[in-house]
């Protein structure tokens, strides 16, 4: 959260994802002004991930820097600029309306 905060990532969000799905724990959404910004703080994250000797996570989005996904395996981060964060709404998504996961027997 940290990196979050020194880069300037706007609007974050965690959300905790336990007992709604086996993909994370807990998903951290955060808004960057433009592209060149969104960029910035998905590079911050990724070093300061492997930075701290965890695996260097899987990142989805670089290139266009419009929504960059890290997915560390146990908390997914989203980078957005503003009007896509806006358009796909993840924090309606996955919020805490969302149903329990049903576990198949």
């Amino acid at each position: 959260m940290h990196v979050l905060e020194d880069m300037k990532a706007e609007d974050v969000t965690v959300i905790d994802l336990v007992g709604k799905t086996s993909l994370a724990d807990a998903m951290i959404i955060a808004t960057g002004r433009v592209n060149r910004h969104v960029a910035s703080i998905a590079d911050a994250l990724v070093e300061a991930i492997k930075g701290s000797g965890l695996p260097a996570p899987k990142v989805e989005g670089m290139p266009a820097c419009d929504w960059v996904l890290i997915d560390t395996g146990d908390i997914i981060v989203h980078v957005f600029r503003p009007e896509v964060r806006q358009f796909y709404n993840l924090e309606k998504m996955w919020g805490a309306d969302r149903p329990n996961e049903r576990l198949v027997s």
